[in-house]
């Protein structure tokens, strides 16, 4: 725990108790002002200690620590009494206002009396008397007093309710909650909900308030049928309490919602995320009502057979959901117990088991974009397909499996996977049979059914080592065309192998000739094999080829692609290898399409789809549907296109994942959907094709998807879906523990950071853009990301007004630009720090704004330099309108009308383009304003306005002539 200097004068102790205010509560705030208590104490003056008593007593109350708040307000209240003139208007008011603390901290800790709970009471009421202190807020203690026993309240809330509000009475919104809570007591969810709606809306917040609000409120909104609005709260209001112990309570009925909701995989990822709360909170009642929630929740997930999966409990050892769900049970009995006893009731007792023995309210609830179920929590190995008709004994299953495979069949895998796991048993006996043949030839095919899951995998090194073992089993075993075969998967996989240093295409384009030439020389020198063996040699020479297609996009190799792909066509057709055929046929369509004349992809690959429908095979029909739709999307009918995906998808379900990849389609239809303005359905697609990804092992392109459809949901406005949807991700055991790509997780990052900029959590924002500016300054491969990520951080320290620190990450922005220039971002973010410091600081900040614009005018004469054209406003224009708008803030009138004259000139008259013509009412607008208000000259003013408003009326744009109608309706009338 860091121990910071102790301060050597009172107003070094001051800038200190600022900086620990700033600080998120927890241990490490609590120990910095139990340190400044002790440096306070060295003063002669006592209000200095006054002053860190009461910071460190706000400490104690919300880190979750009630025994030691009375012990510091007790000092306070010592010194109150001994020196009152001490206490100025303003700590007066605190004094008494946190009375109400004290009382709060001792209803929580069941070994305080119930008679000394009535005494503090009574303190508090002849303290508030003596002071001629208004008695609700005692009145509002005497109420929850009551409440937390579990009398009848109907007195106790009538004393408290029926008189006004004092300037010590709880806030609005806490006094907002305690009423609804009397109404959700009384089984009246409705009126509850209508009183809570303030907050529950945040027209009403403070410390705690909306987020104690909607934790209660979630189960009455979907008890009334509200889901959608409980859904919504539940996201923004658990990240308002998480991993915070002094709302530990509230993350437990979070946790009690998820279980009721059909979202069990969700709490138990919520009960990772808040493993600290079994640590740290410190106070009995919030521990109750914590563990309540984390029991609710265990049980439900044992209820449904799952038990044994790991669960985030106490520290020190490891546990399942059977163990914790015991353990956090027996804790939660004990203190209910405790309670009860000291208040001489059962009442918490009988609210535990209330909510322990609560039927789920929903089947499920679609809570966030990561919808997943208790199986894919911890998922088992996948479970071999079966088929109709599978084969008991074993001999029979080799030669079904080698029948299968030669076919081509996806339910060959499936006979694979069973004989792997028969063979790999201790108690193995390989079949004395002919039809068999010998075990190393079974190893051999076992061998090349691993290399083909890695293959698909694209682990070519893998791959590569897998078919070459295989290879050399199969000539161990005579079986020449099958080691050819391996031999030449694994010549191909070898050539897919990323090169070292480089992303150059040449080098790919390199490899795969190389490998094409290979490829030819092993098929001359096995001649007489097997009809469908030669097939797949001949079909793993068209795929290098094709490959290379795709690698070089060079017309020159075009036709090898063709021929390769007739001589495929014309063998599988005259021995009737209907796989092979269709095979060939999908790569004629695909090199049609990577060439570039997609008409002829779209006949060629729908004479293949009349032979699928027609001969077969079935399996082939999804990856041709998706080709063809994505072949038509490129013809830019999206209607189409999806239609071939969805009908694609459809029959994907028929088949394994892991051979017609359901998770490319759900892609590419994500792709489609944006096209037909479908967002909400693009997204659903996004993040399926994203957790099918992770089921398949694919981890790096699952979070590009899931980045994708973060951030569309972003664009959407859906910035809490958003927000979860990061959340989960980056608490993924791999990413926690720096295993994932650092690029990746700092883009998941950032689009969080703008998330939560755009949710308007600014403090939150700003500190992650700073530590994401902090690590990208090290990207020496990449400045030009670092100088994006900086601007943006600058703009949000601006809004913060820390305007040293924004000078300075601009300044980093500015030397990352140099190296790799991004002229639009560079100049927006300029321009906005000019206009919020001068909108902030007045005529003070205008020097430091103009600094500020004047880098963004070198980045404007850079842009222009290099022929650069910006895809949003002129970089020139909307300098020249900050400047107009920096000065009219700062009150330079005159500057600031020479400057939006300047604009007006550089964007020229408006035409049809809407996006221009607002640009320019809104700098006439400006320019009018300064003139006709500021500078007191209304006639020019109204001649510029209403000249631009028969100008904009005439072209159409009437929504743009408006605010200049309006304008010049206020300068007549004045």
């Amino acid at each position: 725990m860091p121990t910071a200097p102790h301060p050597q004068n009172a107003d070094e102790l001051y800038q200190a108790l600022r900086e620990n205010d700033q600080l998120p509560y927890g241990r490490t705030r609590t120990v910095t002002a139990e340190e400044l208590v002790d440096a306070a104490e060295q003063f002669a003056d006592p209000v200095p200690l006054v002053h860190a008593l009461l910071e460190l007593q706000e400490a104690y109350t919300y880190g979750s620590e009630p025994r030691k708040s009375p012990v510091v307000f007790a000092r306070l209240l010592t010194l109150f009494d001994e020196q009152p003139d001490v206490f100025d208007e303003h700590l007066r008011h605190l004094l008494f206002w946190r009375f109400k603390w004290v009382a709060n901290a001792l209803r929580a800790l069941p070994e305080v009396p119930l008679t000394s709970l009535r005494q503090w009471l009574t303190e508090m009421r002849e303290r508030y008397e003596k002071a001629d202190l208004g008695l609700q807020p005692y009145y509002g203690q005497a109420y929850q007093l009551a409440a937390h026993r579990g009398e009848d309240t109907t007195v106790a809330y009538e004393l408290w309710a029926g008189r006004a509000r004092t300037r010590l009475s709880d806030c609005e919104a806490c006094e907002i909650c305690e009423r609804a809570l009397h109404h959700l007591a009384g089984g009246d969810d409705e009126r509850a909900l209508r009183v809570w709606e303030p907050v529950l809306a945040g027209k009403e917040s403070c410390q705690e308030e909306p987020a104690r609000s909607v934790s209660f409120a979630l189960l009455p909104l979907l008890r009334t049928g509200r889901t959608d609005r409980a859904r919504e709260l539940h996201l923004a209001g658990y990240r308002a309490c998480r991993r915070n112990p002094s709302m530990s309570g509230e993350v437990g009925r979070h946790l009690e919602f998820c279980a009721l909701t059909g979202n069990e995989a969700r709490g138990l990822e919520l009960l990772a995320e808040n493993r600290n709360l079994f640590d740290e909170v410190a106070s009995p009642l919030d521990q109750l009502d914590f563990l309540t929630g984390v029991e609710v929740l265990l049980r439900r997930v044992e209820a449904l057979g799952h038990g044994e999966l790991p669960a985030a409990g106490y520290p020190g050892r490891t546990w399942t959901v059977t163990g914790l769900r015991a353990e956090a049970g027996g804790r939660a009995d004990d203190l209910a117990a405790r309670f009860d006893a000291r208040n001489g009731t059962t009442a918490h007792a009988d609210r535990r088991r209330a909510r322990l023995d609560r039927a789920p309210l929903l089947d499920a609830l679609e809570l966030t974009l990561r919808t997943r179920g208790l199986d894919e929590v911890a998922p088992a190995a996948p479970a071999p397909r079966t088929t109709a008709g599978e084969p008991e004994s074993l001999p029979e299953l080799i030669v079904r499996a080698r029948a299968l495979d030669a076919q081509g069949h996806p339910d060959a895998r499936a006979c694979w996977a069973r004989l792997r796991t028969l063979a790999t048993a201790r108690d193995y006996v390989h079949p004395d049979d002919p039809a068999v043949g010998p075990l190393v030839r079974l190893r051999a095919d076992l061998l090349a059914d691993e290399a083909s899951r890695a293959d698909d995998d694209e682990d070519y090194a893998l791959a590569s080592d897998l078919y070459e073992e295989a290879a050399g089993l199969y000539e161990d075993a005579g079986q020449p065309g099958d080691a050819a075969v391996s031999r030449a998967s694994a010549v191909l996989a070898f050539a897919e192998i990323p090169a070292e240093g480089t992303e150059e295409p040449g080098a790919k384009v390199a490899a795969l000739t190389a490998a094409h030439e290979a490829l030819v020389r092993l098929h001359e020198e096995n001649p007489g094999i097997a009809p469908y063996l030669e097939a797949r040699l001949l079909r793993i020479r068209s795929t290098a080829l094709g490959l290379r297609l795709q690698a070089s996009g060079s017309e020159e190799h075009v036709a090898p692609v063709f021929a390769a792909a007739d001589a495929l066509h014309a063998f599988a057709t005259r021995h009737d290898i209907g796989g092979q055929v269709s095979g060939a046929l999908l790569i004629r369509a695909s090199t049609f399409a990577l060439s570039g004349d997609l008409p002829a992809a779209v006949t060629e690959i729908d004479g293949l789809l009349d032979r699928l429908k027609a001969h077969g095979p079935a399996w082939h029909l999804p990856r041709t549907l998706g080709l063809r739709g994505r072949i038509q999307l490129g013809l830019r009918d999206a209607e189409a296109a999806h239609a071939n995906l969805t009908e694609g998808l459809r029959l994907a379900a028929d088949w394994p994942d892991d051979v017609v990849d359901p998770g490319r389609l759900h892609a590419d239809l994500a792709e489609t959907c944006l096209h037909l303005d479908r967002p909400d359905e693009a997204l659903r697609h996004l993040t399926r094709s994203a957790e099918l990804g992770l089921r398949r092992g694919n981890r790096t392109d699952a979070f590009c998807a899931y980045s994708n459809a973060a951030q569309l949901s972003l664009d959407l406005g859906r910035i809490e879906d958003c927000i979860a949807l990061l959340d989960s991700l980056l608490a993924e055991p791999d990413v926690a523990a720096g295993e994932m790509d650092d690029r990746l997780v700092a883009q998941l990052r950032l689009i969080r950071a703008r998330a939560l900029h755009a949710g308007e959590d600014l403090k939150a924002a700003t500190a992650e853009f700073v530590a994401l500016a902090a690590e990208s300054a090290g990207w020496d491969d990449d400045p030009g990301s670092h100088a994006m990520i900086a601007g943006e951080t600058a703009v949000l320290l601006g809004e913060s007004g820390d305007f040293d620190r924004a000078r300075g990450a601009a300044d980093q922005a500015l030397a990352a630009h140099a190296r790799a220039p991004r002229y639009e971002q560079l100049s927006n973010c300029l321009r906005e720090l000019a206009r919020l410091q001068c909108r902030q600081q007045g005529p003070e900040g205008l020097p430091d704004a103009l600094a500020f614009l004047a880098d963004a005018g070198k980045v404007a004469d850079e842009a222009r330099a290099a022929a650069y054209e910006a895809r949003g406003r002129s970089l020139d224009s909307a300098l020249a309108y900050e400047y107009g708008r920096v000065n009219a803030y700062a009150g330079e009138h005159e500057d600031a009308l020479t400057a939006l004259e300047k604009a007006l000139a550089l964007l020229g008259e408006p035409g049809p383009d809407n996006n221009q013509a607002g640009e320019w009412a809104e700098c006439v607008r400006l320019a009018s304003a300064v003139e006709g208000i500021s500078l007191e000259r209304p006639a020019p003013a109204l001649t510029r306005l209403d000249s631009a408003v028969s100008r904009l009326t005439a072209l159409g744009h009437t929504d743009e002539a408006e605010a200049l109608t309006a304008l010049a309706g206020r300068l007549r009338d004045e």
